[in-house]
């Protein structure tokens, strides 16, 4: 058999086929491989044949092989895009246009990022950068350097993740702010640490193993307490509007000195007096205070030269106040009839 003949005995073939089967997906999905297979498809056994065409005709030939071979080819994928139109027609046919329509949850950015974000917002305005750090620390940045001594409870494995002999998970984030002073060790430094940290405290509608903190610092000559309760003030009114009133009560921290403690009045009730504020007007939403001399050696920053001060917040506290969020458990359940609220 000649080549042309063997070329129209294969599209003769080809034709019986489409038509035997041109209501049939998977039959004709049989049908590209079988004759447009790149290595035993019918078309493609066709060019083997050119060797055995005289010379001067493998020319002609080859051009007919490959136009002969698009033909067949576009007519296969019209008839399987048309069976594919008509297969979605028909399953666009069944639908019930009468049907009410089905609530669809649109995603939306979870309340503790929104509320992190907003507050990395504020301090930006005030010229403070973030800075991130591992959520595995040793003990020298997680305490050591922090001025917490090995007696201190903080230490203690009731309350600390140990990964393994002096790796922790963080308690907190003030890692970040001894590890920023160690890099970058000439003043000023003005950050703000976000993340997760952990502590080894039984779950329930205050407490949480694990949570969110934000902390700030801010080292440069002749720091005054005076300055952080400037920054603090603004962050607060840019929080939780202008008529948001603070007040600072004497407290402790191993890595400041003095400390304060950091209310804000009641954002329920206005500071009237609530159950939410146990009747006090008044609302705790983070510690703060100038940072201790040893702090800063330990970041390699001459004390005598450079003062600075510290503050720290939970984000979980924060959008429980802003929200009005009773129970902390909700913001780790990823219920979507919570979560859909915001």
């Amino acid at each position: 058999m000649s080549l042309k003949d063997k070329i129209d005995a294969i599209v003769a073939d080809f034709d019986t086929f489409i038509d035997n089967h041109k209501h049939d997906t998977d039959k004709l999905g049989e049908l590209y491989t079988d004759y447009f297979g790149r290595k035993n498809g019918k078309f493609t056994l066709l060019m083997k044949d050119l060797p055995n065409v005289a010379k001067e005709e493998r020319k002609e030939f080859g051009k007919l092989i490959n136009v002969t071979k698009n033909k067949a080819e576009a007519k296969l994928k019209s008839l399987q895009q048309l069976l594919s139109k008509n297969a979605e027609n028909e399953k666009l046919s069944k639908i019930d246009l009468t049907l009410d329509e089905k609530h669809q949850f649109d995603g939306s950015i979870h309340p503790l990022t929104q509320v992190a974000e907003e507050i990395k917002a504020i301090f930006r305005q005030m010229g403070f950068q973030v800075e991130l750090g591992p959520e595995v620390e040793t003990e020298y940045h997680n305490f050591d350097a922090l001025n917490i001594p090995g007696h201190h409870p903080a230490r203690d494995m009731q309350d600390t993740f140990y990964v393994e002999k002096d790796i922790v998970l963080r308690t907190h984030t003030s890692p970040v702010q001894i590890r920023t002073m160690l890099e970058n060790n000439e003043p000023p430094i003005r950050m703000l640490a976000p993340g997760k940290v952990y502590r080894n405290e039984e779950i329930s509608a205050r407490s949480y193993a694990y949570f969110h903190q934000i902390e700030g610092l801010y080292i440069d000559k002749d720091v005054k307490f005076s300055d952080l309760k400037g920054v603090l003030e603004f962050f607060i009114k840019s929080l939780y509007g202008s008529d948001a009133k603070a007040r600072y009560r004497p407290s402790y921290f191993p890595f400041t000195e003095p400390s304060v403690e950091v209310d804000v009045s009641c954002v329920i009730c206005g500071g009237k007096g609530c159950p939410v504020c146990k009747k006090t007007g008044w609302l705790e939403i983070l510690g703060a205070g100038m940072v201790h001399p040893n702090v800063l050696k330990a970041g390699g920053i001459d004390p005598d030269k450079y003062t600075g001060f510290a503050f720290g917040m939970g984000i979980e506290r924060i959008a429980m106040l802003k929200y009005g969020v009773t129970d902390i458990r909700h913001f780790h359940n990823n219920d979507i009839r919570f979560l859909e609220q915001f």
